[in-house]
């Protein structure tokens, strides 16, 4: 058998190997999401990735698998680089699987999945909008809605409430599942961030209609988690937030990241098309660390495409 072409470690350290000045990889991020190690992958000529993670148990069993914090933290990796994943020796981590949420842009690891497809405002492009969203925004504009768009760190506790029950009213709406609902814990950590923004649209008592928070990270302003409140869907303010949004991006020279749907082509993504001139891949990789003890796990189970195939329900 030949030599592995890389070796990988995993790190306790919260993250801190592989943190960086952008978002998905802050500190106040990381911490947020609750990561605990730095998985290191280093390659024969030394060249090194990094990735933030969270190592969990397994059932009750005493082994652990990985995964990425939520959004696209990805690798940290010199440019150009592409390791093959079969090719890595994982054996000192103790993982039985990883599964690894990349930035967007050309994963470093060889055979990465297309995830979804992400939609994108980028301002060096011509500006879209449907003539029914434009005139929304101006109908909400007359009517008295108010925007504003408030660095993380200035955000006062009233509109940090607000933006949280405007979000959890969403979840509940799209009966999300529990892990997405973050707790007023999580939001006030990222919005230490550095480079974040509370993106608001006001009704015109004052209250918070529709809100976002906006992050840069990789070379994007990123629309992150957001929620309109059950009082003013109706007239659909989300729309004037991710204008206003748009518009921030051109200022910072920056593509705005819509993100996806939470399925191809549902209402989610047909709303944020809306505002995208192109469209962008994003990656991620299911890594098998330990195939006996995955296999062992895994069988008899009915996973579908669900990865890994022991957490599926």
């Amino acid at each position: 058998m030949s030599a592995p072409a890389a070796r990988a470690e995993l790190i306790e350290d919260r993250g801190a190997a592989a943190a960086s000045d952008h978002f998905f990889r802050s500190r106040p991020f990381l911490d947020a999401e609750g990561a605990t190690h730095t998985l290191r992958i280093e390659t024969v000529d030394g060249s090194e990735l990094l990735a933030p993670l969270l190592v969990r148990p397994i059932a009750d069993g005493p082994e652990v698998d990985g995964i990425s914090p939520y959004g696209y933290p990805g690798l940290t990796a010199p440019e150009g680089l592409l390791v093959d994943p079969t090719e890595v020796d994982f054996t000192a981590t103790g993982l039985v699987s990883a599964f690894l949420r990349h930035r967007l842009g050309p994963p470093p690891l060889a055979g990465a999945s297309e995830r979804n497809v992400v939609q994108i405002a980028d301002p060096a492009l011509l500006p879209k909008s449907r003539m029914s969203d434009r005139q929304q925004i101006r109908k909400n504009l007359r009517r008295g809605y108010e925007l504003a768009l408030v660095p993380g760190a200035e955000t006062t506790a009233a509109q940090r409430a607000g933006f949280l029950a405007a979000y959890e009213q969403t979840m509940v709406r799209t009966g999300a599942t529990r892990r997405y609902f973050f707790g007023a814990a999580y939001f006030d950590r990222l919005l230490e961030a550095e480079r974040t923004w509370l993106a608001l649209a006001l009704a015109p008592g004052g209250e918070i209609a529709a809100a976002s928070i906006a992050a840069v990270s990789d070379g994007f302003l990123h629309y992150y988690l957001s929620g309109s409140a059950d009082s003013h869907l109706r007239d659909s303010p989300m729309k004037n937030v991710v204008a206003q949004l748009a518009d921030h991006a051109g200022e910072l020279g920056l593509p705005l990241n819509l993100g996806g749907g939470i399925a191809p082509g549902d209402r989610l993504e047909e709303f944020k098309r809306g505002f995208a001139n192109r469209e962008q891949a994003w990656f991620t990789s299911e890594i098998v660390c330990d195939p006996a003890a995955y296999g062992r796990l895994s069988s008899g189970r009915e996973a579908g495409g669900f990865f890994p195939a022991y957490r599926a329900y």
